[in-house]
């Protein structure tokens, strides 16, 4: 009886209370929890160099990061000379030869990396003392050799050409140049001409001004005790020399007078890049920096961001469109949107990221948006916790950005404190499109038309034109009108007739070509032999060691990439076939199909644009009727890619014109290959195809 009175009581007691709970009313959140943060042990060097030190016992390991927090620096007409600097350092030292350097740091299972401003090293802990021993060698007296510095120049023009019909590095270029002007450290680029400015004194002058320890950082983490790395480190790094690096003057950067589009004409461009930016003065100390990181994560932070869900999720103009703001104790950083759209929809992109940018400084953001973002910056806070190097990087933010020492501490208490009305502040504050920079790099003969009629909260939105140096330039004129009467067949009957008349070129069974491109101080080598049979072999190999090949014979073939051989599928079979043919552009005019696109510009070169397949141009001088380019454009993972390939410099083998001089370009990659030998009828057999 008792129980069940109890059980009664118990009910009723349950039922009560519940009826006592509003549950139509969200719930008001709890306190932010209190962040208990371990702060390192730190010490000073004499010579400046601060450094910390974080324990951490749970694994046998260790890692030493180097940081040097100097303003930035204007390298002028010697652009390159940091890169350059940061790619010599770490090649061993004045009393360990580099090949013995790097033997030993790979024999100890140990990684050392330097830039010309950082560097890092990690082993395990049993290797630490050894490890900052080389590290420090390396830091203090680099091996800087004439040898090294040619390899390092010649690695850094190879990789400066492969960027020059890259679309995303112009774009780029483009949108850092145009923000702080090209006399400002963050808007200056390397080219091949500053590069060859540079001498091996430029790059010990650079070292030994800047590579200093007066605004030096020094973080130890692992399983160390902070008594023995003082003592080591003491040891290792006194010997640094004192100093101060040269304070430098610039100019000092500033928003566009009104709204514009800046136009970068790449005419090999299968998409746009997109994006519209502007400066701003943001620091890590400021009150309102954590607002201005909750606004542009709600703006474009990611899939569930304003523009990713509007560019890509509503219209579907591209595979995702993003927004991120910087922030600069040094000088100002910038606020941008962005996104690499399909040619035909450029301008409506445009149009719809300014939208997205006006409605979040013109809106509140919704209660549902800040309560996301608010749980995404804890769930990414909280987790960061679990490493070692949050709390050295934390630790470091604090020294460097001039940071309350509790900042941290109280992290997710002013996150959670952060109200709707603070958000909207904040974008009205850094988000601008009065001022804005649209920098678009895309290929003008598809896009501009519809790019010049763009108009933005009742206004026309100019377009200002610049080239691949971000020089000032005039409109692309894409109206050179195709003369009367000229047909593809025209053009192709011209181009074979430039190159030695159709009755030698169908009298040709076989030719054989080798060229050879320069990479990272390496011999790119391709080989490639075609025959009437339908047979093709292109062979690249690398360092003398077979990369890829692949073989056509007749109904049959297959392919190697590094040492696995496939067999050919049919659709894969049919493209090689249609280039297999000694001279594709007999067949071309014997299939048809092939139509006259118009005229564009190549190079400094006006050229016959030819369809040949919905996924092949190829370009021929309308003066010479010599083929200048072949772009092939490919699609994978919901993007198009476009595959350039460049003829120039013709010279005559057997009565036929050949180039000899190949560009390759595919993505960021680009090769230039000079053709070494060319054979006409011979050096050709069956025994090649098998």
């Amino acid at each position: 009886m008792k129980k069940i009175l109890l059980f009664t009581v118990l009910s009723l007691f349950m039922a009560v209370s519940y009826a006592q709970i509003d549950r139509t009313t969200q719930p008001k959140p709890g306190p932010a929890p209190k962040i208990n943060l371990d702060e390192p042990n730190t010490f000073e060097l004499n010579n400046g160099l601060k450094v910390m030190v974080v324990e951490n016992h749970k694994l046998p390991r260790v890692s030493i990061q180097l940081d040097i927090d100097n303003p930035p620096i204007l390298e002028g007409d010697k652009a390159g000379v940091s890169t350059l600097t940061g790619s010599l350092l770490g090649n061993g030292s004045t009393s360990v030869p580099k090949d013995d350097f790097n033997e030993e740091v790979d024999f100890l299972g140990a990684s050392i990396n330097f830039g010309s401003q950082n560097a890092f090293a990690s082993s395990l802990s049993k290797y630490f003392s050894r490890i900052l021993e080389l590290m420090a060698d390396a830091a203090i007296n680099p091996n800087f050799t004439q040898e090294e510095f040619e390899k390092e120049k010649a690695k850094l023009v190879t990789g400066l050409k492969a960027g020059e019909n890259d679309v995303s590095a112009i774009a780029q270029r483009a949108q850092l140049a145009l923000a702080y002007g090209k006399n400002h450290p963050y808007g200056e680029y390397t080219t091949e001409a500053t590069v060859n400015n540079i001498s091996l004194t430029d790059i010990q002058d650079f070292y030994r001004n800047y590579f200093v320890p007066a605004n030096a950082y020094l973080v130890v983490i692992g399983d160390v005790e902070f008594d023995k790395v003082k003592e080591l480190v003491t040891e290792a790094f006194t010997p640094w020399t004192k100093a101060t690096p040269p304070s430098l003057s610039y100019t000092k950067p500033s928003d566009a007078q009104y709204t514009q589009i800046n136009f970068v004409d790449m005419p090999n461009a299968v998409q746009s890049e997109v994006m519209v930016q502007n400066l701003v003065n943001l620091k890590m100390k400021d009150e309102d920096y954590l607002s201005a990181l909750v606004a542009n994560q709600i703006l474009g932070g990611g899939g569930e961001g304003r523009l990713f869900l509007n560019l890509r999720e509503d219209k579907g103009y591209t595979y995702g469109s993003y927004s991120g703001i910087g922030n600069n104790k040094h000088d100002f950083s910038r606020f941008r949107a962005q996104a690499q759209v399909r040619n035909m929809v450029t301008d409506s992109s445009v149009v719809e990221i300014l939208k997205e940018i006006d409605r979040i400084a013109d809106e509140p953001v919704t209660a549902e948006e800040l309560k996301n973002t608010k749980a995404k910056y804890t769930g990414r806070f909280v987790l960061a916790l679990e490493r070692p190097q949050t709390i050295a990087n934390y630790a470091l933010n604090i020294e460097k950005e001039g940071l309350p020492k509790d900042f941290y501490k109280t992290y997710l208490e002013r996150i959670n404190a952060i109200s709707i009305e603070d958000v909207q502040k904040a974008a009205q504050k850094y988000f601008n499109t009065d001022n804005a920079r649209i920098v678009v790099a895309g290929k003008g003969s598809e896009v501009l038309e519809n790019l010049e009629k763009v108009s933005f909260n009742g206004k026309t939105v100019p377009v200002l034109y610049y080239d691949k140096t971000i020089e000032k330039t005039e409109k692309p004129d894409y109206d050179a009108a195709v003369p009367e009467g000229i047909t593809a067949n025209d053009v192709l009957n011209k181009y074979l007739e430039a190159i030695g008349g159709k009755a030698k070129l169908a009298a040709v069974e076989s030719w054989a070509m080798v060229a050879e491109a320069s990479l990272q101080g390496a011999t790119l080598a391709l080989e490639m032999k075609k025959t009437a049979a339908g047979q093709m072999l292109q062979n690249v190999s690398f360092g003398g060691n077979s990369m890829s090949k692949q073989v056509l014979d007749g109904d049959k073939g297959y392919a190697v990439v590094q040492g696995q051989r496939k067999d050919l599928t049919e659709e894969e079979l049919n493209k090689i076939k249609e280039e297999s043919a000694p001279f594709p552009e007999l067949n071309y005019l014997a299939a048809g199909g092939i139509s006259l696109e118009g005229i564009e510009q190549v190079g400094d070169k006006k050229a016959y644009k030819l369809k040949i397949t919905d996924n092949k141009t190829a370009f021929y001088d309308t003066e010479t009727g010599l083929k200048l380019q072949e772009v092939t454009v490919e699609e994978a993972q919901g993007q198009q890619f476009a595959s350039t390939l460049g003829y120039g410099n013709y010279k005559e083998v057997s009565g036929i014109m050949f180039p000899y001089a190949l560009s390759q370009t595919a993505g960021p990659q680009k090769f230039d290959f000079i053709v070494k030998e060319i054979k006409v009828n011979e050096g050709v057999s069956a025994a090649d195809f098998e």
